[in-house]
């Protein structure tokens, strides 16, 4: 049968903090403004009552299970939860008839699934015929990618809303409102400092959870007192709280602010100069600090084709996968993949060509910006294009016996600038050498035209 609902309303002051601050309506909503903002599409649905079968995902505490809540709070239907951890395909069966039952009298059902990664394929089978028909709106929040995880007969009649890690500003936010919320700590005298919440708030890594999770573990441990003029209990949070509560010093810098870009340049040259050791470093140093893996797996991406490029193409490889594993399952757990494309990086033969070879092509596009793309390699879709020479003269190279047309490509005024210069190192010269035996081929075929 259904489980016990996350939602009933009954007060309980022994609920963790993060249970009894769940925000009960879209004004207590922090983050997800693409979805939820005013006038945005997922608001409008709830709003209006008018929900059908989705799916949301997004990494842990971000308001998967909240968006549920509010849903559950302002529909008409019978709103039913299970839990992927304890139901079986009997509960599900059971519970789908008697929606179906419930159809005929023309009442509503949804079903919520919290982590419906975690429902075998036969368990999300049994959903299946029932979403189909119309018999439930079928509601699942999960943390991994659901083209993965979740029967592609179920998804394709589910839209996936994704919901994004909530940011520092958000995270502090939510402090903010435990901390003067009778549901949390508003009816205490409690003294935090706006350095300690916004280092918890970038502990928290995006999480509501964690963030509300530590904070009450920090009042706990904090200093209880009595205020010598009217006796009254002063609970002072402090730096030394955060650092015992998280098992850390405050490593925490301004992500904004120059201790953020003196790290990543760290980083960066570390990895250009071949120094494995100090970039592994200066990578523990951002993420133990709180960093977003998403942005260091972004700079290192960058660093794979300015810094290494043709040099070893296979470093770009490693490192957009290290980024889509950071995206897919976050901290604390793709501190390693990012560690191996970081050593990869740092050790990889290095080439800048990349680089430079964009930068003087950018310099040529900016200052001859008016440069008419040469006639022979113009589309010609229209009879007047034709008329009008477009395409007049193009060479088709895959049918040529070299691959190669004896064709200009590049406007008038730039023809022969080259851009790329092959370096070097790894498999670049493979490149040089493939490059230098095709100006050769060119240069010959232009005399031989004369």
């Amino acid at each position: 049968m259904s489980q016990i609902s996350i939602f009933d309303s009954a007060k309980n002051d022994n609920q963790p903090l993060a249970a009894r601050m769940r925000p009960r309506n879209f004004d207590e909503f922090v983050g997800q403004q693409h979805l939820v903002g005013e006038g945005k599409v997922l608001r409008n649905l709830i709003e209006r009552d008018s929900v059908s079968s989705m799916i949301f995902w997004g990494p842990p505490g971000v308001g998967k299970t909240t968006l549920a809540q509010i849903i559950a709070a302002k529909t008409d239907a019978q709103f039913i939860t299970f839990s992927a951890v304890t139901s079986g395909i009997k509960d599900i069966k059971t519970v789908m008839q008697q929606a179906d039952k419930m159809t005929a009298i023309g009442a509503r059902t949804i079903v919520f699934v919290d982590e419906i990664h975690r429902f075998n394929k036969a368990q999300q089978d049994a959903f299946l015929p029932f979403v189909e028909k119309g018999s439930i709106i079928l509601i699942g929040a999960t943390t991994e990618n659901p083209s993965f995880e979740v029967n592609g007969a179920l998804l394709s009649r589910c839209k996936v809303f994704v919901l994004h890690q909530l940011s520092p500003e958000d995270i502090a936010q939510l402090i903010r409102n435990a901390i003067n919320d009778p549901r949390g700590f508003g009816d205490q005298d409690l003294r935090i400092t706006d350095d300690v919440i916004n280092a918890l708030a970038s502990f928290a890594n995006g999480d509501a959870r964690t963030a509300l999770s530590t904070l009450e573990m920090m009042v706990l441990n904090a200093d209880h007192s009595r205020d010598p003029k009217d006796g009254h209990e002063v609970i002072t949070v402090t730096t030394e709280d955060f650092e015992q509560c998280t098992s850390r010093k405050s490593l925490l810098y301004d992500k904004q602010g120059e201790e953020h870009y003196n790290l990543i340049s760290a980083l960066h040259k570390s990895m250009r100069n071949s120094d494995a050791d100090a970039a592994v470093y200066w990578l523990a140093r951002m993420l133990e600090s709180g960093e977003d893996p998403m942005y260091i797996a972004r700079r290192v991406t960058r660093f794979a084709a300015e810094d290494v490029g043709l040099a070893d193409p296979r470093a770009l490889e490693l490192s957009v996968a290290a980024f889509q594993a950071c995206h897919l399952i976050g901290m604390p757990e793709c501190s390693v993949h990012l560690t191996e494309a970081v050593i990869y990086n740092a050790l990889a033969p290095k080439s800048n060509a990349m680089d430079v070879a964009y930068m003087q092509a950018a310099r040529d596009a900016n200052e001859h910006i008016a440069e008419p793309v040469p006639l022979q390699i113009r589309n010609a879709p229209t009879k007047l294009m034709k008329e009008l020479d477009y395409g007049k003269g193009y060479v088709y190279a895959h049918d040529t016996e070299d691959k190669i047309a004896d064709m200009e490509c590049l406007p008038d005024n730039l023809r022969g600038r080259e851009y790329y210069h092959p370096g070097d190192q790894g498999f670049e010269p493979r490149f040089r050498e493939r490059y230098e035996a095709i100006k050769k081929w060119r240069e010959e075929h232009k005399k031989k035209g004369k």
